[in-house]
């Protein structure tokens, strides 16, 4: 056979499928994520400087240091993972999640890293700035009336557009890596090994969907640590309610907090009380008034599930302070308090939906000298 009829007989390479074709676009976006992961450094920890309990010392994780501003950027990435390893999406997924704010925030920013279409669904009180850095990122905004209803209009939304629906209360609790190096609690206590009490007497967090609780919880189990956990929640959330009483798994209609983040009005699958040894309800004039005396005492904003944190916090530090007991205390400092310039430090807000936060922020100022509540 002559070269030239060689030629032309020589076998065509092998085109790749489409499922290689997929495969090697999850293996690009698990890259891009985990690149972006190693160009963030670490959140601070930082000692909350008060004077009323000698011997006991409260530190705030701060976690408004992520690029997406909010603790709520550990879970995206974590789901966005979870999503892509498990094959339920690809390069023309369309992502849609449920949330209060800050979880899309940080989702649209990893959907925008992938290149994907991102439509979250938040009820339509949710702060201005929250859904500004949703649109910022490169997300799409739809409203429904009232929390309740986010569950069954994402899914719907997913089932119209073809896309996938992530589902953070579900997902939550599974896709942290609690046993390995990427999680809050291992931060925690790689942080706090050279304080004067490296073992913390608590760890205080709040529960949205019940993540972060669960991974806190499985870390100090699985690192045999004395730790104790307590959850800080929302007077008016089902969470606490269900800790006390399993068979409570639902509010009754109208009980609804202004604090966004955490609490719910029914049970969500991530929720995981077993790991939780012991939870504090907290009104929402306290985590208001926390936060503004917070502010007082740092020179800077917070976020209102950060009050919430810091009030249950206090609780505790009163109680050690009567006992005698000594020791070392973490919480979250889950976002920057600028996103809440309209609503949580807006003086017009907060009387139009009569929360009269100021004895609190009085009993508080007054916690940071005596140490006692």
């Amino acid at each position: 056979m002559t070269p030239h009829l060689q030629r032309l007989h020589r076998p065509e390479p092998d085109r790749p499928t489409a499922s290689a074709l997929r495969r090697a676009w999850t293996q690009d976006a698990v890259q891009l994520i985990a690149a972006d992961a190693r160009r963030t450094a670490d959140t601070n920890l930082i000692r909350l400087p008060f004077s009323g309990a000698p011997g006991i010392a409260l530190y705030l994780k701060d976690e408004s240091t992520h690029p997406t501003g909010s603790l709520k950027h550990r879970l995206a990435r974590a789901l966005f993972l979870h999503a892509l390893c498990s094959g339920w999406i690809g390069p023309d997924s369309t992502i849609v999640e449920a949330s209060s704010g800050s979880t899309a925030v940080s989702e649209a920013y990893f959907a925008r890293l992938l290149g994907l279409r991102f439509l979250a669904v938040v009820p339509r009180s949710v702060a201005a700035a929250k859904v500004a850095a949703i649109s910022r990122h490169g997300g799409e905004i739809r409203y429904v009336d009232s929390a309740a209803d986010i569950h069954r209009a994402s899914l719907a939304l997913a089932c119209e557009t073809g896309g996938h629906y992530m589902d953070q209360f579900t997902y939550a609790e599974r896709v942290c890596d609690w046993r390995g190096e990427d999680n809050i609690a291992r931060s925690i206590f790689s942080q706090m090994s050279a304080e004067a009490d490296p073992i913390p007497a608590w760890l205080v967090c709040g529960a949205g969907t019940g993540g972060t609780s669960a991974t806190i919880g499985r870390f100090i189990r699985y690192r045999r640590l004395p730790t104790r956990l307590c959850v800080a929640d929302p007077q008016d959330s089902v969470f606490h309610r269900h800790y006390h009483d399993r068979a409570t798994i639902a509010v009754p209609d109208g009980e609804q907090s202004c604090i966004e983040g955490i609490g719910r009005g029914a049970v969500e699958p991530s929720f995981i009380p077993e790991l939780i040894d012991r939870m504090l309800p907290v009104s929402d004039a306290q985590s208001i008034g926390a936060l503004r005396a917070v502010w007082e005492l740092l020179g800077r904003r917070c976020g209102g599930s950060t009050g919430t944190n810091i009030w249950a916090a206090a609780q505790l530090i009163s109680e050690m302070k009567r006992a005698g007991e000594t020791g070392s205390l973490v919480t979250i400092l889950c976002d920057d308090g600028e996103r809440y310039a309209d609503t949580y430090f807006s003086d017009a807000w907060l009387l139009e939906r009569g929360v009269d936060w100021r004895p609190e922020r009085a009993r508080m100022t007054a916690f940071f000298e005596s140490g006692c509540l």
